[in-house]
């Protein structure tokens, strides 16, 4: 494939590495002559100096017959107009990196759509949600993040006191917009089928709205789980960002903060976190926050150093779980002797994003959902596809394969029967990897 990436600090370069890799034609563009020769020098690429902002830079670049520009320089309003601008001059897809959370927050603005960029990146938040995966569930932070924030993901574990125990699932009445999305069942993930029986030890996932996801949870649990204690340490843009995605019934969560100014951000900004002023590398600080009874200890500061050594400390005192962010490679090797439980690298978690957006034609990125052959499709839907001819109920779709989200220009909701696909919109689809090809025949255009 044929890729520009602009920009070549740490993140554009080590995916201009990656894609080397794995034989990609990559160009990378970049306003400081010393980083061009670096990426020279380091990389098989072209590298360009100019301004990734500049129509002519863009134009020198190929970005009109690229087939992936990624816009990953440190400034997010020039990622914004450079993936804009390249998505206009012909770009197949493009890519920005943001930092600031307004970008993401759909209540004031939708960036996205108003610039026709195919996706938003912040590494800070992806390597949130990585934590948070963690801490939930594999398999509900893939749809949540598809979802875009304007749906809910919420499981459920099916004990005997279920009362939808034993039930096929066409038969528990769900509303129309509610869809159960998959099943995990003796530690393997599948498609929900409309005449599956849930047993006792499945989890189930389901998708909805909020308010309707409320209104049958009675039928999935007859009384709350335990909550779960997750103490944060650092509230930089990933500890806001787990602290966030953990904001339901089921985590008492704590932030811990050094900074006072933050502390107050925090405060304002996240509505059931307990925000708290305080140094998360100090031992006493950590006991007077009674880190030692959490479940749960995330260290994600801005400092390598300090993650591994609070995580160190947590450990010590009794946390159960230890979590951390640590961007350093040469430190992976080190972390499970520490007593680390998980280590989340922003770097392989931008890489798996990037790898999973090369692919032509309708497929915009291709997922893989927790264990078994089950994938999340990001599929774009065409002028004259097969898919925008029927509504949903007359397409002929594998029987493996489950529309769960269309994301249009106005609107993202599970569908309905009766909904039907229209040019623009983008479909998010649960489908076994035995149908792929066929579901991919209803949303190629002739020729494509």
């Amino acid at each position: 494939m044929n890729i520009v990436i602009l920009g070549s600090g740490t993140v554009g370069t080590s995916i201009a590495d990656l894609l080397c890799h794995h034989r990609h034609d990559v160009t990378v563009v970049d306003d400081e002559p010393a980083r061009v020769r670096q990426v020279n020098d380091r990389l098989d690429v072209r590298a360009i100096n100019g301004s990734a902002a500049q129509s002519s830079v863009l134009f020198q670049a190929g970005v009109s017959g690229a087939d992936l520009c990624l816009a990953v320089t440190g400034n997010d309003e020039v990622n914004l107009i450079a993936a804009s601008m390249a998505k206009a001059m012909g770009a197949a897809r493009t890519v920005a990196r943001v930092y600031a959370p307004v970008y993401y927050d759909l209540s004031t603005f939708d960036y996205q759509r108003h610039f026709k960029i195919d996706r938003l990146l912040s590494l800070e938040h992806l390597s949130a949600m990585e934590l948070a995966h963690g801490i939930r569930h594999p398999g509900s932070v893939v749809m949540e993040h598809f979802a875009r924030g304007e749906l809910e993901v919420e499981e459920f574990d099916i004990t005997e006191k279920t009362a939808a125990v034993g039930k096929p699932i066409k038969k528990l009445g769900l509303p129309s917009r509610i869809r159960i999305a998959s099943i995990e069942r003796e530690g393997r993930m599948s498609l929900a089928m409309a005449d599956d029986s849930l047993v006792v030890g499945d989890r189930v996932t389901l998708i909805g709205a909020g308010d309707e996801i409320d209104s049958v949870k009675d039928l999935f649990q007859r009384e709350a789980p335990p909550k779960l204690g997750v103490v944060v340490a650092g509230g930089g843009e990933t500890g806001y960002h787990l602290a966030q995605a953990l904001e339901t019934g089921r985590f008492g969560v704590v932030l811990m903060e050094r900074e006072r100014d933050r502390c107050e951000f925090l405060a304002e900004n996240l509505q059931q976190t307990t925000v708290v002023h305080s140094d998360a590398t100090r031992r006493a600080n950590l006991e007077e926050e009674r880190v030692g009874t959490a479940d749960v200890f995330v260290a994600c500061t801005r400092d390598d150093e300090d993650n591994i050594m609070s995580c160190v400390t947590a450990r010590e005192i009794g946390a159960k779980n230890i979590m951390a962010i640590i961007k350093r490679p040469d430190y992976a090797e080190v972390v499970g002797k520490l007593g680390i439980d998980q280590a989340v690298s922003p770097r392989e978690v931008v890489a798996r994003q990037v790898l999973s957006l090369l692919y032509r034609g309708p497929l915009v990125s291709r997922t893989r959902l927790g264990t078994g052959t089950l994938s999340v499709l990001e599929l774009a839907v065409r002028e004259n596809a097969p898919c925008t001819q029927h509504v949903l109920a007359n397409l002929k779709l594998p029987a493996q394969c489950l529309i769960a989200v269309v994301v249009h220009s106005e609107y993202v909701r599970v569908p309905g029967a009766d909904d039907r696909l229209q040019p623009g919109d983008t479909v998010v689809a649960l489908v076994d990897d035995s149908v792929v090809e066929d579901t991919l025949k209803i949303f190629n255009t002739n020729g494509s």
